[in-house]
């Protein structure tokens, strides 16, 4: 019999937006459970179709494709948030090594007149690449209504009203990246202790992640223990973030996740993919403890701070940004 807190729940999204009200219970208890318990649950049938997820594979592969002089155009110096990332820039916090990936940040685009919109930077689309533009946004903004309704699964486990969320994060600085773990020739010359991506937490609220082409995501359970993470077709992998973490006082659980090299070092030299969808909230967003996180008589667990002062910690600590 499975270890149920060290079990990742896989939940129908059609169950949560059904209308059914013994479903949609349901759904939010195994849902919110499994983040107490794992901080990861598997989402089936999320809304993204599979000719989009196909499409923006595609787009993704062929810029990554591009000669190294052709990316470098869409890089803008110290940002981290849009456009391209080249090798060698991030590293997890508390390594010293770089993870073996590039990547594109795709971020919020405001149509509404907030003001808000002075603090994002403008996104960058590749001219070599006439779909990029049109496939991204769509994809963003699939997620984001998506992940909407995901953090209204969240409060209402948490016994907050079903809508705490959404003001939080109307036009909030949600990232969709398109990640490449590039091939390495010569495996003989990684750098030791370099990984496609170290063990690490990530900053935001949730982040929603298509399943990759090639294995490789584990997460840590609650006796340390590396568990392999596979939504498999139609599915998509949730985990909590930093920011939520915080604001739960740890009820629900930012865990450590990495994504591995191949046992096999003749996979090295073939690329991985994957699209993560980092839902973040407007830069204004209290990331307090919930008193209602808090047991009667403790102390919180973390400092106050706003999302905005804690991302702009952590772009710092992860060299993506520079004083």
């Amino acid at each position: 019999m499975k270890d149920k807190k060290n079990t990742i729940a896989r939940v129908d999204y059609h169950d949560f937006i059904s209308g059914d009200p013994i479903k949609r219970a349901n759904f939010i208890k195994e849902f919110g459970d499994s983040f107490v318990n794992m901080g990861f649950a598997i989402v089936e049938n999320h809304g993204v179709s599979e000719d989009l997820k196909s499409d923006l594979l595609r787009i993704s592969k062929a810029f990554f494709a591009l000669d190294t002089a052709i990316k470098k155009k869409y890089e803008l110096p110290n940002s981290g948030q849009r456009g391209f990332i080249s090798k060698n820039r991030e590293t997890a916090k508390g390594k010293k090594v770089p993870d073996l990936k590039e990547f594109y940040h795709i971020g919020q685009t405001v149509t509404d007149g907030d003001p808000i919109q002075k603090e994002y930077p403008e996104n960058v689309w590749p001219e070599e690449l006439p779909e990029f533009k049109d496939i991204g946004l769509e994809v963003y903004s699939t997620f984001e209504k998506t992940g909407r309704n995901l953090l209204r699964a969240i409060a209402l486990y948490l016994k907050l009203p079903e809508n705490y969320f959404d003001t939080k994060i109307h036009n909030g600085n949600s990232i969709l990246r398109l990640l490449h773990y590039y091939p390495l020739d010569n495996v003989d010359h990684i750098p030791e202790g370099s990984v496609r991506a170290a063990a690490h937490g990530d900053i935001n609220l949730i982040t929603l992640l298509m399943g990759a082409d090639v294995s490789g995501l584990q997460a840590q359970d609650l006796d340390g223990n590396w568990i392999d993470v596979d939504p498999g077709p139609n599915a998509i992998a949730i985990n909590i973030g930093d920011m939520l973490e915080r604001h739960t006082n740890g009820l629900l659980r930012s865990t450590i996740h990495q994504v591995i090299n191949p046992t096999n070092l003749e996979l090295l030299k073939k690329p991985r993919y994957s699209m993560p969808f980092f839902l973040h909230p407007r830069s204004d967003m209290d990331l307090s403890c919930l008193e209602s996180c808090v047991p009667s008589g403790e102390s919180k667990g973390w400092d106050d701070i706003t999302a905005g002062d804690f991302l702009n910690e952590r772009l710092l600590e992860l060299g993506l940004k520079k004083k």
